[in-house]
């Protein structure tokens, strides 16, 4: 069984114990399928998926293995994502327009007077 260790400096192997937030992110919907997708075939948490990507990034290494990557292509072949790392910073949602409520003929209430 590994040690659990609350330390900066992390020797190899050893479990580092830290404490997770749950978080309301938005992301866009086909990544987000493609990401859950992953994370089922590698039989780990969207979380977990997440937090490796990102601490890799940190790093400034990349988090996917040539296989892996195959496996990406084709998930995003499935859901039909077609963004790649040059639309990170044009991303924009849709703005649904909020009218007021139309008034329909007859819907007025007669006052008995």
């Amino acid at each position: 069984m590994a040690k659990i260790t609350e330390r900066k400096a992390v020797t190899p192997g050893a479990r580092i114990l830290i404490e997770r937030v749950q978080t309301g992110i938005r992301l866009e919907k086909r990544l987000l399928k493609v990401l859950k997708g992953l994370a089922e075939y590698h039989d780990m948490t969207l979380g977990d998926l997440l937090e490796g990507i990102v601490l890799h990034a940190f790093d400034g290494r990349h988090p996917f293995s040539a296989e892996t990557r195959q496996r990406i292509t084709e998930l995003k072949r499935i859901y039909k994502l077609d963004l790649d790392s040059s639309a990170s910073h044009r991303l924009m949602e849709r703005v649904e327009e909020t009218r007021p409520p139309t008034k329909l003929k007859g819907s007025r209430r007669k006052v008995k007077r």
